[in-house]
């Protein structure tokens, strides 16, 4: 275990966070939809095939994120780093060479197991070497995110050019290099706080009780639980929407384009801001800026109404998740973060994991996708009313450390 009472440089380390996100989510989870069409049609699998290998992705990260975290408490945030991200290189070089469906079912499944692991406890390590500057260390590790989907439109086409109907094992492959290189990186030049556990750290039943009974920790999750569902309906359907109101593809495309660039400085600039002017007033403002995306689809169809929709969800959603993520490390002591952060990400997982089944349905029994995206509008809404609460909380901790060997009673301060 490396651990250090000296702060790391900052650079390096929210270098490697960034790099982190990059891997876990844009590649590991973000990028299949770019990969799929080419990697179906060579393996011959079916669409609903298809849909159960992202299922199995996203299934393993909401049953193990919870683990991601306890395992940071107990043997420190960079070892669980270091084992998530050996395991998603490890998945993205299996599927390299598989040709069966059940060994890429397997492989996929490693991609959410490992993200579980790697992400939260990366975020709670950040966030407990600098929180002075937490806004702007995790706004720049979201950006990764950004910067991963940007390489992915870039480089993935390029590679199905060069390598024909091989160019999707190439594109695995070049996530795998990427992964393996960045896991030396963290190994290299992250460390532990001194605060943030270690070995024999683990945190007893009470503790974590405490965690996730606390009513200001279950508002913020319940925020990123909400969050995690209107994003994950506009990723999937906004393109849709835009085609079938008549309009091209590849206009849609350039505009996915801008909203991804935009959300690449959007990240660490709502950060910086939040750090300043308070959390809870910078979050409220970027969701308020969410919602406001999602009804300009809605009021009319024609370009301007999606060019606003895309420009305005890219100056604010990066900064939603980097406040939110800071918000859910705020509540609690250091030695809690990874806990209250992989609980807040579990909500999160669900919202994502749930939020195309609903919509689906809306659009299904309705005939359009008005009504998914009026439902979203309605969810985000209450998302930014909670939020309104998180900007009344008090500075004290929610869940300070314990006053004795023998805790207190939960915490329930509001």
């Amino acid at each position: 275990m490396s651990r250090s009472t000296i702060r790391p440089n900052m650079v390096l380390t929210v270098l490697c966070g960034t790099l982190t996100s990059l891997v876990v989510i844009a590649f590991g989870r973000l990028a299949y939809g770019v990969i799929l069409p080419a990697m179906r049609a060579d393996l011959g699998l079916s669409y609903q095939q298809a849909g159960i290998l992202s299922t199995i992705t996203a299934l393993c990260y909401v049953c193990f994120v919870l683990a991601g975290g306890l395992a940071a408490t107990r043997w420190g945030a960079r070892a669980s780093v270091l084992f998530g991200m050996v395991i998603v290189a490890l998945g993205f070089a299996g599927l390299i060479v598989a040709a069966q469906f059940w060994l890429v079912a397997l492989l996929m499944g490693l991609l959410g197991f490992g993200t579980a692991f790697a992400f939260a406890p990366m975020v709670s390590l950040l966030a407990t070497w600098y929180p002075d500057k937490r806004g702007l260390v995790i706004g720049c590790m979201s950006s990764g995110v950004g910067i991963g989907m940007l390489m992915t439109g870039l480089l993935v086409p390029w590679l199905f050019t060069a390598f024909g109907e091989q160019g999707w094992r190439a594109s695995w492959a070049l996530f795998a290099l990427v992964a393996f290189l960045v896991t030396g990186m963290i190994a290299l030049f992250v460390h532990d706080p001194p605060s943030a556990g270690g070995a024999g750290a683990q945190l007893r039943s009470e503790e974590k009780w405490r965690v996730y009974r606390n009513p200001r920790v279950l508002i913020v999750a319940a925020t990123y639980g909400i969050i995690g569902l209107g994003y994950i309906v506009q990723t999937v359907f906004m393109v849709s929407f835009m085609v079938e109101a008549g309009h091209g593809e590849a206009t849609a495309g350039r505009f996915v384009a801008m909203m991804g660039l935009l959300s690449i400085a959007g990240g660490p600039l709502w950060g910086w801001l939040s750090d300043h002017w308070g959390r809870g007033n910078a979050l409220s403002m970027s969701i308020f800026l969410v919602v406001v995306a999602m009804l300009l689809p809605l009021a009319g169809q024609t370009l301007i109404w999606f060019f606003l929709h895309f420009l305005v969800i890219g100056v604010a959603i990066n900064g939603l998740f980097a406040l939110i993520q800071t918000s859910a490390t705020d509540q609690v002591a250091p030695r809690y973060i990874p806990v209250a952060f992989s609980f807040a990400t579990l909500f999160f997982a669900i919202g994502q994991f749930i939020g195309p089944a609903i919509a689906g349905w809306l659009i299904e029994t309705s005939g359009s996708f008005r009504s998914a995206f009026g439902f979203t509008v309605l969810v985000l809404s209450v998302g930014f009313v909670l939020t309104l609460l998180i900007r009344r909380f008090p500075a004290e901790l929610a869940v300070a450390e314990p006053r004795s060997p023998s805790l207190v009673a939960a915490d329930s301060a509001p």
